[in-house]
């Protein structure tokens, strides 16, 4: 099977469509080690992600908290918030991924109450869903109910999913949260955003700390900050694995010409990149070329 290319705009939005002909709603099982890039890469999206992971042990990073997610348990990931998935000691790990239209999840009427408050708590960027705790069973039972519906397609299946979904966010909301608006949060995360984006229009071109703080409107050290906390890793360190990612999806063609890739993607120099390829992908570019078009060629 070729592998899958996970789909973003400059802004880190996923330009995936969550949804079926009929419904704001999309389930799907995702097997982590089938994306391009071994991982499933930073981003996020307005729909709210319910997962169950059904096979194997995934670590989930939302904003700056990382959280793992053993086979029979699930997480929720609120509408907005960075995250990335990555599979734990190459477990193979499988999830059922139900992503929703918050407008779907109840009746137009109980948006304002029920809906609203909770998708813009800076405190809720995610939930943990343990089936031992009894409302976590029926989460997850939800889930994989829809998922079912999704797949078999019986005779009224939309009202049965609209009306699953209100028992699972009810599940959810009665489990007690409490809500926090921090506005110094969400210029938190409005600002990390602004960075990213920044760097997903330019990252073929010279990028310096400073560019990367102006896009931000942060100083060189809150930058760096910021990256450090939510990341794991510097701003610079982030433009050159970002780099990398891009050179896959162009090393796949037919026609790539490793040197020719190493330009587009920003690097100045051809050894340079060769030397910082193989540290991220533990294989040279045109190693990692061969495997590709090997593998499709077969399929």
């Amino acid at each position: 099977m070729p592998a899958a290319h996970f789909k973003i705009d400059e802004n880190l939005k996923e330009l995936t469509t969550h949804r079926t002909v009929e419904l704001p709603v999309a389930c799907y099982q995702t097997t982590i080690g089938d994306h391009i890039n071994g991982y499933i890469p930073l981003h996020w999206h307005d729909e709210l992600q319910f997962v169950f992971v059904i096979k194997g042990d995934a670590s989930f990073q939302i904003n700056e908290k990382t959280v793992t997610v053993k086979q029979g348990y699930g997480l929720f990931i609120n509408s907005g918030f960075l995250h990335m998935t990555e599979d734990i000691n190459k477990s193979g790990c499988v999830y059922i991924c139900l992503n929703v239209s918050p407008h779907f999840l109840v009746p137009q009427e109980l948006f304002t109450n029920y809906v609203y408050p909770y998708i813009h708590a800076t405190n809720l960027s995610h939930l943990f869903i343990s089936p031992k705790q009894a409302w976590g069973n029926n989460v997850l039972e939800s889930i994989h109910k829809i998922h079912t519906w999704i797949h078999k397609q019986p005779h009224h299946y939309e009202i049965e999913i609209a009306s699953e979904l209100s028992i699972l966010w009810k599940n959810l909301i009665l489990n007690g949260l409490q809500l926090k608006y921090n506005e110094k949060e969400m210029i938190k995360n409005q600002r990390m955003k602004q960075m990213l984006n920044w760097i997903h229009l330019h990252f073929a071109e010279k990028i310096t700390l400073d560019d990367i703080a102006k896009a931000g409107q942060l100083s060189r050290s809150e930058c760096c900050r910021y990256f450090k906390k939510m990341l794991k890793k510097s701003p610079l360190t982030y433009v050159l694995n970002y780099r990398i990612q891009q050179s896959l999806v162009m090393l796949q063609q037919a026609e790539a010409n490793v040197t020719e890739v190493a330009y587009q993607v920003g690097f100045n120099s051809t050894s340079y990149f060769i030397n910082q390829f193989r540290k991220e992908m533990k294989m040279t570019p045109l190693m990692y070329r061969k495997k590709k078009l090997h593998i499709s060629s077969h399929h």
